[in-house]
């Protein structure tokens, strides 16, 4: 079963490689953090700012255009395994009724989906997130 997560904390460092992202459930109090690189960290944390408008599409904004271009619509994000400190995570999309699962990493992910106002659902499988907050 699938928990939907919220995007709670970002947090950008200057003097660290790893930038930080934290999950937190919608209709509870769990929440984990996820390390991620400083790009996908700006980007998100600039998206998730009222008005901010990219001068030129970044990479994020590509991968909409060309789904939404070849028919497809977003429907969310799933980070559904952990393996050895690793998430994996899908975005999912819908072609002619058909499920398309795309393997991600989960900062991409995120990133997806902070592209849309309002952002995707973003969900984390149970076992994801047990196993998380036990590892954190």
């Amino acid at each position: 079963m699938a928990v939907q997560m919220q995007l709670a904390r970002i947090i950008i460092s200057e003097i660290s490689d790893n930038q930080v992202i934290y999950l937190r459930e919608v209709d509870g109090e769990r929440q984990f953090p996820i390390l991620i690189g400083i790009f996908e960290a700006t980007n998100i944390d600039r998206r998730v700012k009222e008005g901010y408008e990219p001068p030129r599409p970044l990479t994020h904004d590509l991968i909409v255009q060309v789904a939404e271009e070849l028919g497809a619509d977003f429907e969310s994000v799933v980070i559904s395994d952990l393996q050895e400190h690793t998430f994996f995570a899908q975005l999912r999309l819908r072609k002619d009724g058909n499920l398309i699962e795309i393997d991600a990493r989960p900062s991409d992910a995120i990133a997806v989906a902070v592209t849309f106002d309002p952002p995707l659902p973003i969900f984390v499988d149970e076992h994801v997130l047990e196993q998380a907050i036990s590892e954190a």
